[in-house]
């Protein structure tokens, strides 16, 4: 049996090999480069045709740029009319944003537990969290796999819920054959660096509806219209004259991001090739690997996958998680974990919130793994990691 290198044995790589990065060309920067040498460097054009973009990518009517994948969950909650005395239904099974911005808006987050395959969130057990302080569902695709769309737009229809989709890790894919973006009442993205397509920070929110377009504008610019077409008080007094119709926050991206992200979209279906073809190779690998289970998919999902994530059978491995985690790094290929569950925090247990409220995803979360996947990576980067995950599997298999 190979020795591991936490136990003196040679590492499978010399060098480091990390669980995402992004990949930023030299046109990328030359794109970035102009606008920081034109007029505009925020509020420019950039922003529109970055929103254009995107839109037509997506399939989606609007969408409106931000400064983060947390303010446009923000506003989407804004824009739902999400208040004091709501209750929001999310998973536990993500990062603490998709929860948090329901208590930004004084409401409740309610947590409603995952599928044991897909680990994203389980449409029954959405219905069973309903009351009549619901107001909206946050629905992660996490890991990038979309949800149950139709099973869950279904729910939203039934009980006149507002469906946000947070779509932070998956811009790119699609659902029976329509783009995430298109499909809930407003969908959420993330551009952080590990993201599929980066522009440092910065987020977005599709829609395909007039009105939550015009909330989610006054939302992310100070709740501040320009346009004389949407003012409340008229005649106004000249062009320079702007009118405050509600309370907004500053959630706009500068030009020089939006320049980036439109230099990023335009390689967005390469990067969901190369991402697809080495989650293919991961799946074919680690499906042979006594010890490790992988993550399922629904059919109607064509996924972008932002994340890869091995589940250790901890019953037929003599081994903790974090054993595995170390010696994963010992053999120089660096992991996370996504996610701990949100209501473990010690916010959330102070509002109350108790272990044991979800327990597919505790048990799923004990052994979960994110493994390196990006576009960057080679096909020797991408035959290390089967190497070193496979190597330390049957070091520990009972």
């Amino acid at each position: 049996m190979e020795q591991l290198a936490i136990f003196g044995g040679k590492p499978v790589r010399d060098n480091k090999i990390f669980y995402g990065r992004q990949w930023i060309g030299e046109d990328d920067i030359k794109a970035v480069a102009d606008v920081l040498r034109g007029p505009y460097i925020t509020c420019g054009p950039m922003v529109e045709k970055a929103e254009g973009i995107l839109a037509q990518y997506t399939g989606a009517k609007h969408a409106v740029l931000c400064s983060n994948g947390t303010a446009a969950l923000h506003c989407a909650c804004i824009a739902a009319g999400v208040g004091p005395g709501d209750e929001v239904i999310t998973t536990p099974l993500t990062f603490a944003a998709s929860a948090n911005c329901a208590v930004y808006c004084g409401a409740t987050p309610v947590f409603a537990d995952i599928d044991r395959e897909t680990y994203n969130i389980d449409p029954e057990s959405i219905r069973e969290k309903i009351t009549p302080r619901t107001k909206a569902i946050v629905a992660v695709d996490f890991t990038g796999q979309a949800v149950k769309i139709k099973e869950i737009r279904e729910i939203c229809d039934e009980f006149g819920l507002i469906f946000i989709e947070d779509a932070a890790h998956a811009i790119g894919t699609r659902y029976n054959g329509k783009g995430v973006g298109s499909l809930a009442d407003m969908t959420c993205f993330s551009f952080h660096p590990v993201k599929t397509v980066t522009c440092g920070e910065g987020g977005a929110i599709t829609t395909n509806s007039d009105d939550l377009h015009r909330k989610l504008v006054l939302a992310h610019a100070h709740g501040i219209v320009r346009e004389e077409e949407f003012m409340e008080e008229a005649p106004h007094e000249g062009i320079w004259y702007y009118e405050q119709q509600s309370l907004g926050f500053n959630y706009r991206m500068t030009d020089f991001q939006a320049a980036l992200l439109v230099s990023q979209m335009g390689k967005l279906d390469s990067f969901k090739k190369r991402r697809q073809e080495i989650v293919k190779k991961y799946d074919e690998a680690f499906s042979k690997v006594p010890g490790i289970i992988v993550q399922k998919e629904i059919p109607e999902s064509d996924t972008c996958r932002h994340l890869y994530i091995i589940r250790l059978d901890l019953e037929r491995l003599s081994c903790t998680r974090r054993e595995f985690f170390d010696a994963m790094s010992a053999e120089n290929v660096q992991c996370q974990i996504h996610y701990v569950p949100v209501y473990w925090f010690p916010f959330y247990k102070r509002l109350g919130f108790e272990k044991g409220l979800c327990p597919v995803t505790e048990e799923v979360y004990k052994g979960i793994l994110s493994i390196p996947l990006y576009p960057m990576l080679t096909d020797q980067d991408t035959d290390d990691v089967i190497h070193a995950v496979t190597k330390i599997a049957t070091y520990y298999a009972k």
